[in-house]
């Protein structure tokens, strides 16, 4: 449904970066690590220019890379729309931690792994409170140690609060709150 109703935004969407960042492909695919530790394939709308081999990569929002029009895709969310693919597939729910690149499941140890037991999601709790990453990772001095120190334990903490106390009740206010771009409470904090 959300493929056939989303269908014309979609449609406007390829065509502008068609228009707007010419020479690359509509569709960003990457390898990502979904449930189980299964790799497959994420799509999403390309929102940088195109690099030397083809292929583009995650970027913070002020990588040279990322084209204006991407940025307002990126920002509205709107760069994750062709994940309904991935969903319709059932490589992927509406909720859930986001699929990881290859390599950081990989650190996942002990009870932290429990968290590939649920299937990636377009949203979930991290994505809330991560919704301004981009804008965070680029006010610290070292981004990567940052992430690596700060945002990904966080994440790993809060999804796995969400494999054990999952509602589906907070799963349609997630949604919501991701389309309206709202806060929750959710885990005892706001997200």
């Amino acid at each position: 449904m959300g493929l056939i109703c989303l269908s014309p935004v979609m449609l406007i969407v390829a065509i502008l970066i068609k228009l707007k960042m010419p020479g690359g492909p509509i569709i960003f695919r990457q390898k990502r690590v979904g449930q189980y530790g299964r790799l497959f394939i994420v799509y999403k709308f390309r929102s940088m220019k195109v690099a030397g081999g083809g292929k583009t990569s995650i970027a913070s929002k002020e990588e040279e890379r990322i084209t204006p029009l991407g940025q307002k895709l990126r920002r509205y969310k709107l760069d994750e729309l062709p994940e309904l693919w991935n969903v319709l597939k059932g490589d992927m729910s509406f909720v859930g931690p986001r699929p990881d690149v290859p390599g950081y499941a990989d650190k996942l140890k002990g009870h932290d792994r429990d968290i590939l037991k649920l299937k990636p999601g377009i949203t979930g709790p991290a994505s809330l409170k991560y919704r301004n990453e981009e804008d965070i990772l680029n006010s610290v001095d070292n981004p990567q140690e940052y992430n690596d120190k700060i945002i990904y334990p966080d994440k790993v903490r809060l999804n796995l609060y969400y494999l054990e106390h999952y509602s589906f009740l907070k799963d349609i206010q997630m949604i919501i709150c991701t389309v309206l771009g709202k806060k929750m409470e959710y885990a005892g904090e706001e997200i």
